[in-house]
């Protein structure tokens, strides 16, 4: 019986069908960008989109959002493309999805839901489930006012968006049931966050520094994450690797992985969830205990979408995302990942202009570096980055080591950079280059010029 209840929700699944409807305000500058946008934030839902919509308005109207006729035109095209589901690429009030839903008579989706979604599809960790279900819930309360009668109309069926995910139950959950589960989360998650602050003064402590990646969805954090794990960590590779698909929010659980190049000290890294345009506050809220590793980071890697279009609009979105966790002034180096096709798409367009890459890949421009995530070209030169800032805050000084205190030799060994050592009467003499914290701890041990 279970078997079967489960294909049954697979094959509502697959048949979702739905119409995609957007407004250009005036003040929209990438309207078209955003419309591609939501096309595939509907193909990571598993839904097939079957039509397009779009009106220009100067302002939104109250009661709809699109203006009447609009609706009815909607409602006839969604008839003759047999359509089950109208997506929203604007965010719509209360009375806007009941007043909509009620006109066409199907279920309406926003943007920002559509979004929690696809989060609550794709989170794995109990923590990222539990943050899901609370941004849900969180979504779900204003929308409970004088929308009881309409959005009990909306649920009930399997294959329904406004049911998915833990968080959300029936609809007949009052204010109260929310606000009390959404408190209880709450509180779970603030444990979640303590203990996730331990965790990360633990690795404080062992002095590895942590590196960072940041950037929108799908530019190739994961890929390369997952390549650096395969040229310097083979044997822990396949089973610490994790997913990397062509898709929007493909992975959304924080991972940290240890990066050992030979010619470097190791290093911390970590990957969390990608940023889109206009990605929902809640989530923000919601992720911030996550998200903290960009702010208690030593170094951030903005991995970017090189052959995007949009490539420089999607900096200034993580960059404004990153002001908004309060991310102060974390050194970063911009990964221009996927500039071996942006160098195909150049040469094979009529009208391109001319890429100035004259020794091919990589290059390096300032903190910009163009390379290859997928086929590892540039990874060498990434490192060699990487290496050179977190080296600025570092000390590099002369020790000499007693013999009876050889393990601090195996402290800088695995902290620090050796340029020199020489096993002399007195002691062990080395010349190291060490974060500020080793250095310090070492203070006695240093020689003076």
């Amino acid at each position: 019986m279970q078997a079967e209840s489960t294909r049954d929700l697979r094959y509502e699944e697959l048949e979702r069908r739905a119409v995609l409807v957007g407004v250009c305000l005036p003040d929209e500058h990438r309207f078209e960008r955003r419309m591609k946008e939501l096309e595939g934030l509907a193909e990571a839902a598993g839904i097939e989109v079957v039509g397009f919509y779009t009106q220009n308005l100067k302002r939104p109207d109250a009661a709809f959002y699109i203006g009447t006729g609009k609706v009815d035109e909607i409602k006839r095209g969604a008839e003759t493309l047999d359509a089950n589901l109208i997506l929203f690429n604007n965010q719509l009030s209360p009375a806007q999805l009941r007043n909509l839903s009620e006109a066409l008579g199907l279920e309406v989706i926003d943007r920002t839901n559509l979004i929690l979604t696809i989060f609550a599809e794709r989170a794995r960790s109990n923590e990222a489930k539990m943050q899901i279900d609370y941004a849900k819930l969180k979504y779900s309360l204003p929308r409970l006012v004088g929308l009881r009668e309409g959005l009990s109309r909306q649920g009930g069926t399997a294959g329904s968006l406004s049911n998915r995910g833990s968080g959300e139950k029936k609809i007949e959950l009052d204010r109260r049931k929310i606000e009390k589960q959404m408190s209880l989360l709450r509180r779970d998650l603030d444990e979640l966050a303590t203990e996730r602050s331990i965790r990360r003064s633990k690795r404080a402590a062992s002095g590895l520094p942590l590196v960072s990646l940041v950037g929108y969805t799908n530019a190739g954090k994961s890929t390369l994450l997952n390549q650096l794990l395969s040229l310097y960590s083979p044997e822990v590779a396949p089973e610490k690797s994790v997913l990397a698909k062509d898709m929007l929010f493909a992975t959304l659980d924080t991972s940290i992985r240890r990066i050992e190049p030979p010619d470097m000290p190791p290093f911390l890294l970590s990957d969390t969830v990608g940023f889109i345009d206009q990605l929902p506050t809640l989530l923000i809220d919601a992720f911030r205990s996550t998200l903290d590793e960009a702010v208690h980071a030593d170094l951030l890697l903005q991995v970017v979408d090189s052959c995007d279009p949009d490539c420089e609009e999607h900096i200034k979105i993580t960059e404004q995302i990153l002001t908004e966790l309060e991310v102060g002034d974390v050194p970063m180096i911009y990964v221009m990942n996927k500039a071996d096709e942006l160098m195909r798409q150049n040469a094979e367009a009529e009208d391109a202009v001319p890429l100035y890459f004259p020794q091919g890949l990589p290059c390096i421009r300032g903190n910009r570096i163009y390379l290859s995530a997928k086929s590892g070209e540039g990874i060498p030169e990434l490192l060699a980055m990487i290496a050179e800032e977190l080296n600025r805050s570092k000390i590099t000084a002369d020790y000499l080591i007693p013999y009876a205190e050889g393990g601090l030799e195996n402290r800088i060994r695995e902290n620090g950079v050796i340029h020199e050592i020489k096993y002399e009467a007195e002691g062990i003499r080395i010349s190291a280059t060490l974060e500020p914290k080793d250095a310090g701890a070492l203070k006695a041990y240093m020689v003076e010029e």
